[in-house]
């Protein structure tokens, strides 16, 4: 596991992400995915910014298929935010590090009743 990166599982998803007491980010990618590779300083860097609002997880799909099949993934890497077990936002494919920042503060907001 990648500092303030949660490693989740089809088992865990539901304890660790639709039952989470705060806003939850999860990072679906795969060894071979590049892009993915790429992405992850940016999120494990955001992990440790935004770790007080946010928990960060990733989910490796080629282990674990069944929650990348439950939310229609299709493309990796895939982060989708999640809101009191609810899909807040989802962002597919490598980005800047910035609209993953907005993502977050929006998040932190709609947490926040705002």
């Amino acid at each position: 596991m990648a500092d303030g990166v949660l490693e989740i599982d089809d088992s865990s998803f539901d304890k660790e992400v639709l039952q989470a007491d705060i806003p939850v980010l999860v990072d679906f990618w795969a060894p071979w995915c590049g892009p993915c590779k790429a992405i992850a300083p940016t999120v494990e860097a955001l992990a440790k910014e935004f770790s007080a609002n946010i928990k960060f997880t990733k989910c490796n799909v080629d282990e674990n298929p069944i929650t990348p099949g439950k939310y229609g993934i299709r493309a990796i890497p895939t982060l989708i935010f999640f809101n009191k077990g609810e899909v807040a936002d989802q962002i597919t494919g490598m980005v800047a590090k910035a609209k993953l920042e907005d993502a977050i503060n929006k998040l932190i907001l709609i947490s926040e009743g705002k």
